[in-house]
């Protein structure tokens, strides 16, 4: 069931219920999805080498809310972190922001959003260079999430950490011992008094917040398995749409995955409630949904060589999965690009 159909279908009904809540870069990712593989997208023309055969294909929108697009995104930044990965255990740490403080991040979600990785970032390192926790610099890739598995609003951060870190003067690598990398409660605590405190900073309006904040810490053995469960939610928008199972009676119904019991549920609301609830999770133009800390920072290459050489780390170079090409109609061979079209108008 395309996602893009029940937006032509509930269009209507959810601009005149929700039009004056969406923002510039909700509407734009309505539009793309709308108009994803489409003419108004653009064509582009394909030559077959073979035969000679040309045609024109509708171009894809590129929104990376679009579930039918950023395939090939994803699989490079699945390359990209496996090419990262050390012989050591992996750890997984969610930090969530409570209830109280969503109704502010759903209103200013860049600023928001930023101040949670800026703190996030903070307590973790901390809690590495701390020698009664590990005392050495550790490595990060944290990835945002705005949704539950039930779609709704519930803004969280996944860390995937190597459990250890390097002490540079030395040339050492530390081993974490024990089950645990962090205590939950420690964290949990620390993030939520910076958390107010950078809020308190900038100015923001802080509503009561519960005591006792949430930070869930598990070991996930090898990274490979935590890269890839992060890599779903990437680029590829909030639902897949192999899991959009009915639309019938101007009604709309998902199924998902419970988090806890793991059986498979379903929910059932109104077409142009379905397509809120997509588009409240479309993140501010340019912020980045993922970003990497410590040793594993784009800028930290010397320091990743380090950490390599001194676990014995074979360092292989890089192999971006090619972009797929369009197959031949009638030969199967692969097409070129020959041409481009614009949209109309």
């Amino acid at each position: 069931m395309e996602l893009a159909k029940i937006l032509h279908q509930y269009r209507e009904p959810f601009m005149r219920k929700y039009e004056d809540l969406l923002s510039s870069d909700q509407i734009k990712a309505f539009n793309a999805i709308l108009t994803c593989r489409t003419i108004e997208s653009g064509e582009v023309a394909v030559s077959c080498a073979h035969c000679s055969h040309i045609e024109w294909k509708p171009l894809s929108c590129g929104n990376r809310n679009c579930p039918k697009c950023q395939n090939h995104n994803t699989s490079q930044w699945i390359d990209r972190q496996i090419n990262k990965l050390l012989p050591v255990r992996y750890f997984m740490i969610t930090f969530t922001l409570p209830f109280q403080l969503r109704a502010l991040a759903k209103r200013l979600p860049r600023q928001i959003y930023s101040l949670f990785f800026l703190c996030v970032a903070g307590v973790l390192k901390d809690f590495g260079l701390n020698p009664k926790h590990l005392g050495a610099e550790i490595g990060m890739t944290m990835v945002l999430h705005t949704n539950s598995r039930a779609l709704r609003y519930h803004p969280h951060i996944h860390v995937i950490v190597p459990g250890g870190g390097i002490i540079r003067s030395r040339k050492q690598w530390k081993k974490k011992k024990g089950k645990y990398l962090f205590k939950q409660e420690n964290l949990a605590k620390v993030f939520r008094a910076r958390f107010l405190e950078e809020l308190s900073k900038a100015g923001f309006p802080i509503p009561t917040a519960p005591c006792q904040w949430i930070v869930d810490c598990r070991q996930v053995g090898k990274g490979a398995a935590a890269v890839k469960y992060l890599s779903k939610y990437l680029y590829k928008g909030v639902i897949g749409e192999k899991n959009i199972i009915a639309n019938k009676s101007g009604e709309v119904t998902f199924r998902y995955i419970d988090s806890e019991t793991k059986a498979v549920k379903y929910r059932t609301l109104p077409g142009e409630d379905f397509i809120y609830l997509i588009l409240q999770h479309v993140l501010p133009k340019g912020f980045r949904r993922v970003r990497d800390y410590g040793f594993l920072h784009a800028n930290a290459k010397k320091l990743l060589s380090l950490v390599q050489l001194v676990l014995h780390v074979v360092i292989q170079e890089i192999s971006f999965r090619s972009r797929p090409v369009f197959k031949c109609p009638r030969c199967k061979s692969p097409m070129v690009t020959i041409g481009f079209r614009l949209k109309p108008g």
